[in-house]
């Protein structure tokens, strides 16, 4: 086991996580013995008491990508090829904030890259921006099945990676695209329509960082007639930079 492994490990551990070691891990496991199904992940073997994330316990976003990777909080990271912890500038003035991966995203392990990324990648260049200039994480780090909804306790889960990664990135304004990255940051009921949400400038908890909701890209390439108010949400956000 590396040290990033060992503190990966740690983490973990400080979060009520327990990572199991499988016996096939060990040197007396008995050649060619199948693991069961269901001790794949062994933290889903017992009842798991999560605590919250401090972004004191990483040194840095790639402790946090590192531990994101490996995490095992929820039964989204069976199905998942790859987590999406997140990517770009460390110290970004925006932070582009999605829902969660969809197929391509799965597979490449990287967040907005199919034609949703495409558009976000125009997006941000329409405000004279580069992707390697903004952070782009999701709110959820694994694929949901279908690209379905996320299910509420698989958002309790993965909330504290984001709490941490907008904690060291610190940026001056938070773009939340989509509803379900909307309602988690603004702590929204989850039946308020983006049409209460979009439109105004709102700060994320107490940071005084300002948060400005728009549709998702994914969404904006279904209704191309909303781009024109997507743009008007992103000058918004523009505006707070000021």
């Amino acid at each position: 086991m590396t040290a990033l492994d060992q503190r990966r490990a740690r983490i973990l551990g400080q979060m009520g996580i327990t990572v199991w070691k499988s016996r096939l891990d060990s040197d007396d496991a008995p050649t060619g013995e199948s693991r069961p199904e269901d001790s794949k992940t062994g933290i889903f073997d017992e009842p798991e008491t999560v605590k919250t994330v401090d972004s004191g316990q990483f040194e840095n976003l790639e402790e946090v990508a590192s531990v994101v990777r490996g995490c095992q909080r929820c039964p989204l990271s069976r199905e998942r090829k790859n987590a999406v912890p997140g990517t770009g500038n460390p110290a970004a003035d925006w932070m582009f904030i999605g829902e969660a991966p969809g197929r391509d995203e799965d597979l490449q392990g990287l967040p907005f890259v199919g034609r949703s990324g495409q558009l976000l990648t125009s997006m941000i260049a329409a405000l004279g921006l580069s992707r390697d200039q903004v952070f782009i994480a999701n709110a959820i780090k694994c694929r949901p099945p279908d690209n379905r909804d996320p299910a509420e306790h698989e958002v309790e889960q993965c909330t504290p990676y984001l709490k941490a990664q907008i904690a060291m990135v610190q940026p001056r304004v938070i773009v939340a695209l989509g509803r379900i990255s909307a309602r988690l940051l603004l702590d929204a009921h989850e039946k308020t329509p983006m049409s209460l949400l979009r439109g105004a400038v709102h700060t994320y908890e107490k940071t005084g960082i300002p948060l400005i909701v728009t549709y998702h890209p994914a969404y904006l390439l279904r209704s191309p007639d909303q781009k024109r108010i997507a743009w008007q949400d992103l000058l918004l956000a523009r505006s707070q930079m000021n």
